[in-house]
């Protein structure tokens, strides 16, 4: 096994610590790719290297509860997704850095991805989530904070500032027409989803808006596919403007997800349903109900990820604009 320190052999052929060893700070193992095969079947550490997190309330009932197996989705430096066995089927717990995007599902480390705290492990590795914490390889997770992916509100039907909401849609379309906004990996132009779901939303037609659904769930590359995330907005919209419908389109999508897209994906349109959302969504919201600058944080959230802010924010502003249309009079 090697480590994320930096070592080199000593005249005696044995290996010297690393700076960041000499330096006191825990160092954890990496696979070789030789030993990737062995990792996916290895048994979870007992004596896993014990790292604190702020965790959200959304995985608080995984982790406090009782210990389950888990298995690694991906690994990469600033995240490590599990796949969590459940009574009522499968969930997904995330181990994030500091500087990832800050999901309802995450445990958060207190350091960042250059500092290489995650264990780097092949889809398939076994994990535990349980028993107040995480263990997946050499590490194990335990929440020293909480936090809460669920913005607070001033009110259940909050109102938006319409230069903010203006500022929104200036960010996401520029100085052109709504029809116009495409997304990689998402087919564009008149007869494309998005085109599709600009309609329904001008028409005022929830029922519409929810059939595009069909055409969104799954569509796109990556753990969370674009047209995931554009309906991930939708909902986490609908439900914390305080659309009187928003229960009945976000089981809509839900039901459409299963089967049709990652596992990761399905998971966060559960925290959606239930107003958690990531942090960098947070920020907007708190942004446009004018409790906090919003240029930062719309910066922020488009800048998450490869598509996933921009389909996020997409989301947002369709969820507002429905809110508006059918709910409210004119």
């Amino acid at each position: 096994m090697r480590t994320i320190d930096d070592s080199s052999p000593t005249a005696t052929g044995s290996q010297s610590r690393g700076r960041a060893a000499r330096a006191g700070m825990p160092t954890f193992p990496l696979p070789r790719e030789s030993a990737q095969a062995t990792a996916r079947t290895a048994r979870v550490s007992r004596a896993a290297t014990a790292v604190p997190a702020s965790a959200s309330t959304g995985v608080a009932e995984l982790l406090r509860g009782p210990v389950r197996p888990a298995r690694v989705l991906l690994s990469v430096p600033a995240a490590v997704y599990l796949q969590v066995a459940t009574d009522r089927g499968t969930d997904v717990v995330g181990i994030l850095t500091s500087d990832a995007a800050r999901l309802p599902l995450g445990c958060v480390l207190f350091r960042p991805s250059n500092g290489r705290p995650l264990v780097a492990l092949p889809a398939g590795a076994p994990a535990e989530v349980g028993g107040g914490r995480v263990v997946v390889g050499d590490l194990a997770v335990s929440a020293a904070a909480w936090w809460d992916p669920r913005p607070r509100l001033p009110a259940p039907r909050p109102a938006l500032l319409p230069e903010g909401v203006r500022q929104l849609r200036i960010a996401l379309y520029g100085d052109g027409p709504h029809s116009a906004f495409n997304l990689p990996g998402l087919p564009g132009g008149p007869g494309g989803p998005l085109a599709a779901l600009r309609g329904a939303v001008r028409r005022a037609d929830l029922d519409a808006a929810l059939r595009t659904a069909t055409r969104l769930v799954g569509l796109g590359p990556g753990l969370t596919p674009a047209g995931d995330d554009v309906m991930a907005g939708t909902i986490a919209g609908l439900v914390l403007l305080g659309h009187p419908a928003a229960e009945r389109f976000a089981s809509g999508v839900h039901t459409l997800a299963v089967g049709r897209t990652t596992e990761l994906s399905r998971a966060l349109l559960r925290h959606a349903m239930a107003g958690r959302v990531s942090g960098e969504y947070a920020a907007v919201l708190q942004g446009l109900v004018g409790e906090r600058p919003l240029g930062p944080a719309i910066a922020g959230l488009m800048a998450t990820g490869s598509t996933s802010g921009r389909a996020l924010a997409l989301g947002l502003s369709t969820a507002i604009d429905l809110v508006e249309r059918t709910t409210r009079p004119h």
